[in-house]
């Protein structure tokens, strides 16, 4: 049994856990600090308000409601996570995931309130739409050196406005709020099912989506992991000059990994916005739901299984901050919350490389 333990807690896993564990307590710890610093009293309960989200209820179906309404917003929150994690596998930072993510949006609602299209062949084309938008800054990356963190800020604006000068029609839009009209009454065949999850958890939103979400980690964990094709991506990652040298087309996989990773961020798009739980509205700013990806990867330990989790307790921790008593705080509270551990995210893998000398250390001293 000994050494079952020490096998676990001299695993890569286990520190990329302790690393995410580490980080959100430190966001937590800072937020309770802030929450004493506003109102001593009531710091205490605010902060297990936080943490507690849907358990703050007390009848059970009010908790599966708003479990269902949580579980429904993480949704794209990890498959954001996943689209940056699988560029960074090999070697690419995809801080373009907002405006893929936008361009999802824009197809999958153009394609269910205009032409009135299933709901299987919304997520398509806004995936197809968004892999484009990818595969632009990997063309501009393989064959003309341009860095992708550049081509990806530049193409995040282009695509926001494109969404908004697109969308912007009567017969997608209410002109008068800029906002979208509901799928629900206009299209309800373009609807993600439920298939008996909405009667499950007493919540309207709560689709298939869910559970393809999870099937997406599990499905690029083994293509990362258990694949030629995923070996060759990071190897190319790693040193293209090599890959190159060993017969690897590091080009074509510079190309095929944004494009992935842009499919994946227009699927996360048509995943949420199809289940009808929000309308899209004119936007002057690149949806942050991109750059949160960011954060869920870093903190879900750049591993795929690990990403669900850690979108899973971002969402919870701000949805958990509007239940909070606004008599002594702001909601947003939980939103710095949030913010402080997206920040610690960036000594992630400066914590699991903390551990590795610790290890070698040891190694070193047997």
């Amino acid at each position: 049994m000994k050494k079952f333990f020490k096998s676990i807690l001299k695993s890569s896993g286990f520190s990329s856990v302790a690393a995410a564990v580490i980080c959100a307590l430190f966001g937590i710890l800072i937020g309770y600090i802030i929450l004493l610093a506003i109102s001593a009293p009531n710091a205490t309960q605010a902060i297990s308000t936080i943490l507690k989200n849907f358990m703050y209820y007390k009848k059970p179906v009010i908790k599966l409601q708003y479990f269902g309404s949580t579980l429904v917003k993480s949704v794209p929150l990890i498959l954001c996570g996943l689209s940056v994690l699988f560029a960074y596998k090999a070697g690419l930072f995809n801080i373009g995931v907002g405006g893929q993510y936008c361009l999802g949006i824009g197809i999958s609602l153009w394609c269910a309130l205009s032409l009135h299209l299933p709901w299987w062949l919304c997520i398509i084309a806004a995936s197809v739409g968004a892999a484009l938008w990818g595969a632009l800054v990997g063309v501009f990356k393989a064959f003309f050196n341009v860095n992708e963190v550049i081509a990806c800020i530049m193409l995040n604006w282009i695509a926001l406005y494109i969404v908004n000068v697109g969308m912007a029609q009567e017969t997608l839009m209410n002109l008068s709020k800029s906002e979208t009209y509901s799928i629900r009454s206009l299209s309800p065949g373009s609807l993600i099912p439920s298939l008996g999850l909405d009667k499950l958890f007493h919540n309207q939103y709560v689709t298939i989506a869910i559970v393809i979400a999870i099937l997406v980690a599990v499905l690029i964990h083994i293509v990362l992991e258990k694949t030629t094709f995923g070996y060759e991506l990071k190897a190319t990652g790693l040193n293209k000059d090599a890959a190159k040298y060993a017969g690897m087309k590091e080009k074509v996989n510079t190309i095929l990994t944004m494009t992935i990773a842009g499919a994946i961020a227009g699927f996360a798009a048509a995943c949420y916005f199809l289940t009808d739980i929000q309308p899209w509205k004119t936007s002057a700013s690149v949806p942050a739901m991109g750059f949160n990806g960011i954060a869920v990867a870093f903190l879900g330990g750049l591993n795929p299984i690990g990403t669900i989790f850690a979108g899973y307790f971002i969402e919870h921790i701000t949805l958990g901050g509007s239940l909070i008593n606004t008599e002594f705080f702001t909601p947003q509270i939980a939103d710095l919350i949030s913010s402080v551990i997206i920040y610690a995210c960036a000594f992630v893998l400066f914590i699991k490389e903390i551990f590795a000398r610790i290890k070698n250390k040891k190694q070193e001293d047997k």
